[in-house]
């Protein structure tokens, strides 16, 4: 049995496989070990161990944010792993806390490069909406931006819709937004342990390149690419003239930044909220649907919805002790 384990843990047994499944809360995690394990049960796992990654279960050791994290090493025969995803989806649904679930070769592949959405996951807003206030049309642009968040509506031409809304918006006006939208809690500390770590940070977003750009500032982001509001004479046109960053351009700028820089995919992380964003979800090695709609939490393979975007981390196996 032993043998079996080690085997397992290392990925060099082809009739078992190995999986980490991570708990993270804003408190503490204890209380999804046993339902946490009695799910793993129930697919013919058993537990190897469970590691720590927080120091929230020691109260000298108790972060400002209270975060909690432990991963959760099972092994065994091979698994329906999209059933145990749902199962632990649905779990993570009933406590309230994330439950993250990957390959422990996937756990152990070092990340090079990570991809992220813009509006609603780096800040805390949707640009367009603000600006939709600001012209006297807030309501209908919202409505559209949430539908085309969920997917009910192809992101391009709502788009268009929305920012043709936006004709006569002054370019003072529009700087405003700038101080109305905070970042994302825990973004400044994640992106200061990536770059510390040499992880490589890009910015694909269906927002505007004049926030993303202080983002870029604010964060340190190495490459930025949004869509250009279009102003002349100091005044919004409402008209697109570029091509629109949506779900396909995503993907394709993502495979370009990642080949330039000699990334592999499967060491690339992709991070988003909405529909536009789970192409590339989806292709990335790792994709997490951060604080998403239900649509991008379903179909992604992990998610994130109870901490900030600092606990990305414990999903590379850093325990917050080690944390900047």
């Amino acid at each position: 049995m032993a043998e079996a384990i080690e085997a397992a843990k290392n990925g060099t047994d082809e009739r078992n496989g190995s999986w980490v499944i991570t708990l993270i809360g804003r408190d503490e995690v204890e209380s999804a070990f046993n339902p946490v394990l009695r799910v793993v049960k129930e697919q013919g796992l058993e537990l190897d161990r469970i590691d720590l990654l927080s120091g929230a279960q020691v109260p000298s050791l108790r972060r400002g944010d209270g975060y909690a994290c432990a991963a959760v090493h099972v092994y065994g025969q091979a698994v329906d792993q999209e059933q145990l995803r749902a199962e632990l989806r649905k779990l993570a649904d009933e406590l309230a806390r994330d439950i993250v679930l990957q390959t422990e070769r996937d756990w152990k592949r070092p990340k090079k490069m990570f991809f992220f959405d813009m509006d609603s996951t780096l800040i805390q807003g949707e640009t367009i909406d603000e600006l939709a206030k600001m012209a006297g049309v807030g309501d209908q642009v919202k409505a559209t931006t949430a539908a085309a968040m969920r997917g009910e509506l192809e992101f391009p031409q709502s788009f268009r819709d929305r920012v043709a809304l936006l004709r006569g918006l002054p370019e003072t006006r529009v700087l405003e937004v700038l101080e109305r939208i905070p970042l994302m809690e825990g973004a400044e500390r994640l992106f200061r342990n990536l770059k510390r770590l040499g992880i490589r940070t890009a910015v694909l977003s269906g927002g505007f390149t004049f926030f993303g750009t202080h983002v870029q500032q604010r964060l340190g982001v190495d490459f930025l690419h949004a869509n250009l509001l279009d102003i002349a004479d100091g005044i919004v046109t409402g008209q697109v003239h570029t091509r629109i960053v949506d779900g396909q351009y995503k993907v394709e700028l993502l495979q370009e930044i990642a080949a330039r820089q000699g990334v592999p995919l499967e060491q690339s992380v992709a991070v988003g909220d909405g529909a536009n964003d789970l192409p590339m979800l989806k292709l990335a090695g790792l994709g997490v649907a951060f604080h998403a709609k239900p649509l991008v939490r379903l179909h992604a393979s992990a998610a994130m919805s109870h901490v900030g975007l600092d606990g990305l981390l414990y999903l590379l196996g850093i325990p917050d002790w080690q944390w900047e």
